[in-house]
Parts: C-alpha cells; sequence; structure tokens
C-alpha cells in the first residue's frame, strides 16, 4: 500500500505526537484531531499536515483512521458521536479504524460489530514502550482483528510506529494482551517496591539492590528503568500517568471477572494501586506511586549518585 492513503490520527498525546509525527515524515497524508483543539493546531502548524475541524471531517479525511485515546470509553464517543455528528458519520465504506488506545476488550468486540453494520472495519492495536519508542518508532504492537484483508491494508502504517507487530489473536485480543501486561508490570512494580523498603530498613543500598535485581531472577522492566532512572533519582518522568496504569489494572480485573477467572492476586494489586492514585493523584507519572509505600513504612528510597556497579568484577 503507498502513502497515498490518507490517515487520520485522533489524540495527540504524550504518545499520540510522536505517532503521528512518525507517519508524517513517512510521507502519509495526514489530518489529526485532539480534545484540545489548540494542540492538534500546533501539530499542524509545527510538524504537518492538517488539523480536521470536528470529528466528522477527520472522519471524511481518513481511509485509515488512528486512535490513541485514554479510554475505550473516550474512542466509542468520538466515533460515534450523540447526534450522528461522530468521526464514523465521515469515514467512508471500507475504511479502518485502528484503536491503539489501552481499551476494554469487550467493549472493543461490541464497538467492532457497530461499525461492521457501517462497511467500516475495526482493528485493535494496542502498543508497549513509552514515549521514549514512540518517538523512534518501536514500539510493540499488539494485533487483535477479524478481518486479514484490513489488517493488510493498516500493516505498512503499523510498521511506521512500531518495530514489532505481533498478532494476538481475534478482535479485542490485542486489548486483552495489552491489560494483562500491564497487571504483570503493575504487580512488578509492587513487590519490587516493597522489596526495596524492606532492604533499606535493614541497611541495604536501593541502588545496589536494583543492580543485582536486573541481573538476577527479580529481574523486571522496573528494576532496569524505572526504580533507578525515576525513584531512586525522584524524576517521576516515564511519561505514562497513575490514571492510565490503574485504568489498565482495572480492565485486567474486569477481563478475569468476565472469563470468570480466580485471581485474587489481580484483585489485590488492583486495589493497591487505585489506593495509590486516590492518594498521589491520577495525572502524577505512575512512578510517583513509590510515595504511598513511602509514606506507609517512613522511608524514602532516594540514591541520586549513580553508584559504580557492583556486579563486574574489578
Amino acid at each position: 500500500m503507498s502513502t497515498t492513503l490518507r490517515v487520520g490520527f485522533a489524540g495527540i498525546g504524550n504518545m499520540g505526537w510522536p505517532m503521528a509525527r512518525n507517519l508524517l515524515q513517512a510521507g502519509y497524508s495526514l489530518s489529526v484531531y485532539d480534545a484540545d483543539p489548540a494542540r492538534a493546531a500546533k501539530f499542524a502548524r509545527e510538524i504537518g499536515g492538517s488539523a480536521a475541524a470536528s470529528p466528522r471531517a477527520l472522519g471524511a479525511a481518513s481511509d485509515v483512521l488512528v486512535t490513541m485515546l485514554p479510554s475505550g470509553r473516550d474512542v466509542t464517543s468520538l466515533l460515534l458521536g450523540k447526534d450522528g455528528d461522530g468521526v464514523l458519520a465521515g469515514l467512508p465504506r471500507g475504511a479502518v479504524v485502528v484503536d491503539m488506545s489501552s481499551s476494554d476488550p469487550v467493549g472493543t468486540r461490541e464497538l467492532g460489530a457497530r461499525l461492521r453494520d457501517r462497511g467500516v472495519t475495526l482493528i485493535d492495536a494496542p502498543v508497549s514502550g513509552l514515549v521514549a519508542r514512540a518517538e523512534t518508532g518501536k514500539l510493540t504492537i499488539m494485533l487483535g482483528a477479524d478481518d486479514e484483508q484490513a489488517l493488510e491494508i493498516v500493516r505498512p502504517v503499523l510498521e511506521k510506529l512500531g518495530e514489532r507487530l505481533i498478532r494476538i489473536g481475534s478482535l479485542g485480543s490485542g486489548h486483552a494482551m495489552k491489560a494483562l501486561n500491564n497487571i504483570v508490570a503493575a504487580s512488578a512494580f509492587a513487590v519490587t517496591a516493597e522489596a526495596l523498603i524492606v532492604g533499606k530498613r535493614f541497611g541495604l543500598d536501593p541502588r545496589i539492590m536494583t543492580q543485582v535485581l536486573s541481573v538476577s531472577t527479580g529481574r523486571s522492566f522496573h528494576s532496569d528503568m524505572s526504580f533507578p532512572d525515576h525513584v531512586l533519582t525522584r524524576r517521576f518522568a516515564t511519561g505514562f500517568s497513575l490514571g492510565l496504569l490503574v485504568k489498565d489494572v482495572g480492565i485486567a480485573r474486569d477481563l478475569s471477572h468476565a472469563v470468570d477467572a480466580k485471581t485474587p492476586l489481580i484483585d489485590l494489586v488492583e486495589r493497591v494501586w487505585s489506593e495509590g492514585r486516590d492518594e498521589i493523584g491520577a495525572t502524577a507519572d505512575n512512578s510517583a506511586a513509590i510515595q504511598r509505600w513511602e509514606r506507609l513504612n517512613d522511608v524514602i528510597l532516594e540514591s541520586p549518585a549513580p553508584l559504580a556497579d557492583p556486579t563486574k568484577n574489578k
């Protein structure tokens, strides 16, 4: 598929801005839309493309529409609108919508059926990789689709956004996988936080602990990046908000209930993170949730000066 394909992009936020820029730089004709019209206008002015005046206008300018919004509810609202004034009213028959948001997989399947009745195909393609990989076009993309032809139409677009495109299964499976990935990540953060607090109260240095964890069986994304780069330095700037993480954790919990799985740990992790959001604030960076554990234990995990790597022989 050539870059003559018209692409619409809804959601010019922390992730959406660099993703939309990468599509424009790849040569696609791009129209952008954001709940904040000034932000869409700024993108068009500084980066290029055009800012759609309304959801309907965005649809009319799109053969493929990419959504990168806070929730599936926002995606549905944008597409359907209130009185037939949503994106769907402008989309041509045969268009493909690619929802790259972290949405509820059950809702994704319901939305897919509604779009199908209007001659539009929905594909779910949530991402992992945070802002740094969005900037470089090296996201991991989890694909859920029922229409193979539609998937092949959008594949060249997605290849400009991610280095790993992983087919998960049918429509909704990508969103399910994203939520399950994030509940695993949230669990790893929580247990790493508690291990570091226990260690510090015993007299261990948190930075040395993260270095050991990162070369041992306790290794995770958080021991590699979140704790050494954002918690111990007090930067709290991963680019992923606490509120959005808690939303994803809630999706995983709801999915476990929907399939009648017995998941006491998922239920506990969702409660712990929800309490952290309520205390720290939904707009805070997700790594700032450590402040709840610190308050409960009267401990501050701070070690701003990098130490020599104790895992390397001198």
